[in-house]
C-alpha cells in the first residue's frame, strides 16, 4: 500500500507551454518557418565556392552569414524536435506527434546535408587563418577545426545527400522501429502466484528492485520470453543500424566505426585504453561487491534479477514529496542557482517522473528553449528512483550553464562531457543521504551506489565489448537473435565473471538498450564510464576547495562544446590520458566495497 502512496500522484510533463499541440496553428506556423530558413540556408550552401586557402572579406562574410543563419535554423530545429518527442516519448501511440515528428525527419534530412556542406567548405580553408580574421569563426574555433579534420572523411557531395535521404528509411527508420515497438509491449506476468496481469515493459523491469525473490524472478522470466518473442524484428532493427554504421564508415575513410566515434567523443584511443584498462583492474572489487551483497540476500550467488534487489523490504519509501524536498534541499547546499533549477523543474511541470503504456523506458533528459529542459523518468519509491532523478536534474544544469551559448556549439558537446554535471549531482545527493540516514539506510544508499559504480564499470565494459564484436562481424553478413544473444553473453561473463551465475545472465540486453538503435551514434556506452569517473574525481575537488571550484564548474559547463576533453580536464589538473587518474576515481569505488562488504559482514556476525 505505501508503493501505491507513493506512485499515486506522479507528474506528467507540459508541453503545452511551447505550441497547444502538435495539430495547432501556432506550431504548424513554426515549421513553416523552419521550412523557409531551410530553404535559404540551402540556396547559401549551394553558393559556397572551393576554399582555395586564401581567407579574404568576402569568405568571412559569407562564413558568419551562413553560421548565423544555421544557429537560427537549429533552435528551431531543436525546440520542434524536442516538442514533438516530447509526445512520442510519453505515449509512442500518438498518431498526431508520429505523423509531425516524420514531416520533421523529412527537414532534419536537409539540414544534414546542410551541415555536410558547410563542414566540406570549411575544411576547404585555412582555418587558422579563418579563425584570426572572423570574431565569429573566434567564437567557434573548435567547430572551425572540428570541421577540417571531419571534412577529409566526407564522402563526395552527391553520396552525402544520399546518405542524409536514405537515413530516413534506413538506420534512422529501424532506431524508430525499435522505440515504438518496445515502448508498446505488454508482457504477462505472474505478479502474485496464480494471477496473471499484463504491465508494460518499462514496469516489469522496474520489478527488479521488487523486496520479493519470487516477484523478481517470475517478472524476469516473463521480460526474457517477451523480448524472445520479438526477437526477429528488433534483430533486424540492429542489423539495420548498425549495417548503415559499417558501411558509412568505410566510405568515409574512418578505419573503425569506433574511431568515427571517438572522434565524436573529443577523446583518443590512448584515453579510451587507459579508461578501460582502469575499469579492467576494478572487476575484482566490483565482484567482491556482488558477492558480499549475495551474501546479505542469503544466497550462495546472484542471479540477473537480484542485481538490483534491495537489500531488505523496509527499505525507506520515497515519496514524490519527500524526493523533490530532498532534492531541493541538497542541490541547494551547493548554490542557490542549483536549488532553483529543482524548484523551477518541478513548478513549471519539465518532469515526467508516472511509468504508464505506450511510454519509453529508462529515463533522459532533453534541453528545449534556452535555460528550460524537460526530464522523463519511471520513478520508483526507492532511493534509487531519487538519484535518477538528481542525474537527469544535472543534465537539465548543464543545459542552464549552456544557455547563452549558440546551438551550433551547444550541439558539440560530447556524450563523454555531457555526463560531468549528471554524475556531479547524483554524487551530491548520494553523500548527503548517507550522511543523515540510519545505519540501515546508509548501507542501502552505499549498495545503490555501489549497483550504479557496477553498472558503470562492468556493465557498460560488457556493452562496449558486445558492440564491438556485432560492428566486427556485421562488416561480412548480418547477425541472427540467437548469435547477439550469444555476444551478449559472453560479454557478460567476461566482465561479470563469477560475480553473477553464469546460467543466470540477460542474453536480451541488446533488445532491451536503445543506445545501440542510434543511427547516427555508435558506442553509445563508454561515454557513460568516462562521465561517472571523470564526475568523481571533479568530486574530489570540490571537497577539497568549494569555493574555487564553484567559479569555475559552470564555466566548464558552459565550454563543454569549445575544446576536446583533454584540453578541458586540464584546467582542472586532470591528465586523462594517464591510468593513474582513472585509477584514482576507481579507488573511491574500491573504498565503497571494502566499506560495504565490512559491513555485510559484520551483521552476518552478529
Amino acid at each position: 500500500m505505501a508503493t501505491e502512496t507513493a506512485q499515486a500522484a506522479l507528474p506528467h510533463w507540459d508541453m503545452t507551454t511551447i505550441y497547444p499541440s502538435v495539430e495547432s496553428p501556432e506550431f504548424t506556423q513554426a515549421v513553416a518557418g523552419l521550412e523557409g530558413q531551410i530553404a535559404a540556408l540551402e540556396k547559401q550552401a549551394e553558393d559556397l565556392p572551393a576554399g582555395n586557402g586564401t581567407i579574404d572579406d568576402a569568405t568571412v562574410t559569407r562564413f558568419e552569414a551562413i553560421v548565423g543563419a544555421l544557429d537560427e535554423a537549429l533552435g528551431l530545429a531543436m525546440l520542434s524536435e524536442a516538442f514533438v518527442y516530447g509526445f512520442i516519448a510519453t505515449n509512442s501511440r500518438d498518431a498526431a506527434a508520429q505523423a509531425k515528428e516524420s514531416e520533421l525527419r523529412q527537414l532534419f534530412s536537409r539540414m544534414s546535408k546542410i551541415e555536410t556542406r558547410l563542414t566540406a567548405w570549411v575544411g576547404s580553408l585555412d582555418g587558422e587563418a579563418l579563425i584570426a580574421r572572423s570574431p565569429v569563426a573566434a567564437e567557434q574555433a573548435y567547430l572551425v577545426r572540428q570541421s577540417v579534420v571531419a571534412a577529409r572523411h566526407l564522402m563526395a557531395q552527391p553520396e552525402e545527400d544520399l546518405a542524409a535521404e536514405l537515413t530516413l528509411s534506413g538506420g534512422s527508420a529501424w532506431g524508430k522501429l525499435h522505440v515504438d515497438l518496445t515502448s508498446q509491449l505488454m508482457v504477462p506476468v505472474e505478479k502474485e502466484p496464480g494471477t496473471i496481469v499484463e504491465l508494460p515493459m518499462s514496469e516489469i523491469r522496474n520489478l527488479a528492485t521488487d523486496p520479493d525473490r519470487g516477484v523478481r524472478e517470475r517478472a524476469f522470466t516473463a521480460e526474457i520470453k517477451t523480448w524472445s518473442l520479438w526477437a526477429t524484428p528488433i534483430a533486424g532493427a540492429l542489423n539495420g543500424v548498425k549495417g548503415e554504421h559499417a558501411t558509412l564508415a568505410d566510405r568515409r575513410g574512418w578505419n573503425e566505426i569506433l574511431d568515427q566515434s571517438l572522434f565524436q567523443n573529443h577523446i583518443d584511443r590512448k584515453t579510451l585504453d587507459a579508461m578501460l584498462g582502469a575499469a579492467r583492474a576494478a572487476f575484482p572489487d566490483i565482484r567482491r561487491y556482488l558477492k558480499a551483497k549475495a551474501r546479505a540476500l542469503g544466497l550462495e550467488q546472484l542471479a540477473w534479477y537480484d542485481l538490483t534487489a534491495p537489500l531488505s523490504s523496509n527499505d525507506k519509501v520515497w515519496s514524490w514529496d519527500e524526493a523533490v524536498a530532498f532534492l531541493n534541499d541538497q542541490f541547494g547546499s551547493y548554490s542557490p542557482k542549483m536549488r532553483e533549477l529543482a524548484e523551477r523543474a518541478v513548478r513549471e511541470r519539465w518532469i515526467d517522473a508516472e511509468p504508464r503504456p505506450g511510454k519509453v523506458g529508462g529515463a533522459f533528459c532533453m534541453p528545449v528553449r534556452d535555460d528550460e529542459s524537460r526530464i522523463l523518468a519511471n520513478y520508483t519509491p526507492a532511493f534509487d528512483g531519487v538519484s535518477t532523478l538528481a542525474h537527469e536534474l544535472g543534465h537539465a544544469y548543464h543545459n542552464l550553464c549552456q544557455a547563452s551559448v549558440s546551438p551550433l556549439r551547444r550541439m558539440q558537446t560530447p556524450m563523454t562531457l555531457a555526463e560531468t554535471a549528471s554524475t556531479f549531482c547524483e554524487t551530491i545527493l548520494r553523500k548527503a543521504a548517507i550522511a543523515q540516514g540510519t545505519e540501515d539506510e546508509q548501507l542501502t544508499i552505499l549498495e545503490g551506489a555501489l549497483q550504479d559504480a557496477s553498472g558503470i564499470v562492468v556493465d557498460i565494459t560488457s556493452r562496449f565489448l558486445f558492440e564491438s564484436a556485432v560492428c566486427e562481424r556485421r562488416k561480412h553478413r548480418e547477425l541472427s537473435a540467437d548469435e547477439f544473444c550469444e555476444l551478449m553473453l559472453d560479454a557478460q561473463r567476461q566482465t561479470y565473471g563469477d560475480g553473477v551465475a553464469s546460467d543466470q545472465l540477460h542474453p536480451y540486453m541488446w533488445a532491451v538498450k536503445t543506445h545501440y538503435y542510434s543511427s547516427g551514434y555508435a558506442f553509445y556506452n563508454y561515454p557513460y564510464m568516462f562521465g561517472l569517473l571523470f564526475g568523481l574525481g571533479l568530486y574530489a575537488q570540490y571537497e577539497t576547495d568549494p569555493d574555487t571550484f564553484r567559479t569555475n564548474y559552470d564555466a566548464l559547463l558552459a565550454s563543454t562544446g569549445d575544446a576536446d576533453a583533454a584540453e578541458l580536464a586540464a584546467r582542472f589538473g586532470f591528465d586523462i590520458q594517464n591510468p593513474a587518474f582513472w585509477e584514482g576515481s576507481l579507488s573511491v569505488i574500491k573504498a565503497d566495497v571494502d566499506t560495504f562488504v565490512a559491513l555485510v559482514d559484520r551483521r552476518a556476525g552478529a
